[in-house]
Formats: C-alpha cells, structure tokens, sequence
C-alpha cells in the first residue's frame, strides 16, 4: 500500500466556503482592499488552501464571479496593435465573449446585478479591476483621469450588452460584432485616449 504524498485535500465543502467568502469579501470590500488572508479567516481554512484551490487572488475572483473566461488572456489582445485601434478592438472582443455560449453567464450577472446591489458590487469590481484598470494603465494617459475615462466606457460596454442581450433591442440585438465594432468603437476610444472635458 503506498502512501499519498502531497496536500491533504480540504473537508467536503471548503471550497464552497472559501467562494462564499470571497464573494463577501469583494463585495464589502472592493477586490483591492480584500486578502486571501481574510478571505481564509472568514472561511475557517490556512491561506494556503484559498492558494491550492485558486492560486491567485485575481483566479479566485474570477471564480466567485463563476465568469468563464479570463480577462487576463483577452486583455493582451485588445492591447495588441495601434493605439487608435483599441476602442475598435475592445467592442470586438467584448461581443466575442458575449455573443458566445460562454456569455450567458455574463447575462445572467447582469440581470442580477441590475436588482440586486450585493451583485452590483462584484460587477463593479470585476469591470474596474480586471477589465479597464488592465487596459488603461497600458495606454499613455494620466493617471487622474483613469477613473472617470474607466467609467465612460463601462457605460458604452455594459448598455451595449444591455440592449443587445437583455432588452434585445433591434437592430443591436441581430446586428453583426464587425458592425457595433465599427459603430461603437470610435466612442470607446475617445472615452480612453481622447480628450474629456475640463
């Protein structure tokens, strides 16, 4: 008989329990001011099994989320190329995601965050922290700016699968992601690199 080496596995639920504290966390306390060390605390576990589990902070708020796709590997890709093709891009690659089987979990956050502020909470999050923070500290603006410019475009992509997904407003609702990329995408790009106003 050979022994198991290795960590030992948590109890049956501790994952869920460690999910469960995440998800309060980031919600009362926004992703930046949560730690995987409060998180474990509030969940009755070591830190090092919040680690085992979901590896980094941004992993396990990906997984409270139950978002299925990382903006961690898309981001790159709205990055990738001219500057004045990020608006564009970003229009792009968010309908991609939305307009995919995967999306119907983005839609069903959105209809809950709409009613429910414990929801709206994470959504802010997630939108804040691993969409726009990741894509504008990468363009050349300044840093005073972030936050209203992050909050400009989060108006555009969250109306834009509002009506697209949830009203189901025509013609957005059929159009074609090149289309609303190419209608869209001029705004988006003005809110991150063009000039706001004074």
């Amino acid at each position: 008989m050979t022994r198991r080496t290795g960590r030992r596995p948590g109890k049956p639920g501790t994952r869920e329990a460690i999910l469960d504290a995440a998800r309060t966390a980031f919600a009362e306390r926004g992703f930046d001011a949560a730690s995987i060390r409060a998180i474990a605390g509030t969940a009755e576990v070591d830190p090092a099994l919040v680690h085992h589990y979901f590896g980094s902070k941004d992993q396990l708020f990906l997984a409270a989320m139950n978002f299925p796709v990382d903006p961690g590997q898309l981001v790159p890709k709205v990055l990738a190329g001219d500057r004045d093709g990020v608006g564009e891009r970003m229009v792009r690659i968010f309908l991609g995601v939305w307009d995919s089987p995967a999306g119907s979990a983005g839609v069903a956050l959105l209809r809950s965050a709409v009613s429910n502020e414990w929801t709206a909470r994470l959504l802010r999050e997630f939108i804040t922290t691993q969409v726009l923070r990741r894509v504008l500290e990468q363009l050349d603006v300044d840093p005073a700016q972030l936050p209203l410019r992050g909050s400009l475009v989060a108006t555009q992509m969250i109306g834009l699968a509002m009506m697209r997904h949830v009203v189901r407003l025509e013609p957005v609702a059929s159009a074609d992601a090149e289309t609303l990329a190419a209608a869209v995408g001029p705004t988006i790009q003005r809110y991150l690199t063009g000039p706001l106003p004074s």
